[in-house]
């Protein structure tokens, strides 16, 4: 379990849960294009890439191995809600 701001969180894992061949986008005529689902419970990401099946499954799992450890550290550095983003002129509701 990781510790963040005094509540422990469980392990957060997103990972490819499912990956077909599709129809190109609109517009693009050429190309061999697959549809991921990534997922971590109830939460699903899905993107539309192309290139081989390989191609595809490594950048779809790449993609999961990032989301899920930016997710176990709790924020983003980059989040305005990260209390070190928030200049003395932000209003907080509490």
């Amino acid at each position: 379990m990781n510790e963040v701001s005094g509540t422990k969180r469980r392990d957060i894992c997103y990972q490819l849960e499912s990956i077909k061949e599709t129809d190109p986008p609109e517009g693009i005529l050429e190309g061999n294009w697959y549809r991921c689902v990534i997922g971590q419970g109830t939460s699903k990401i899905i993107c539309i890439r192309s290139g081989t099946l390989e191609e595809v499954t490594e950048h779809a799992e790449a993609y999961a191995n990032d989301l899920s450890n930016r997710a176990s550290k709790g924020s983003s550095p980059y989040a305005p809600r990260n209390p070190q983003n928030q200049t003395k002129g932000d209003v907080k509701n509490k």
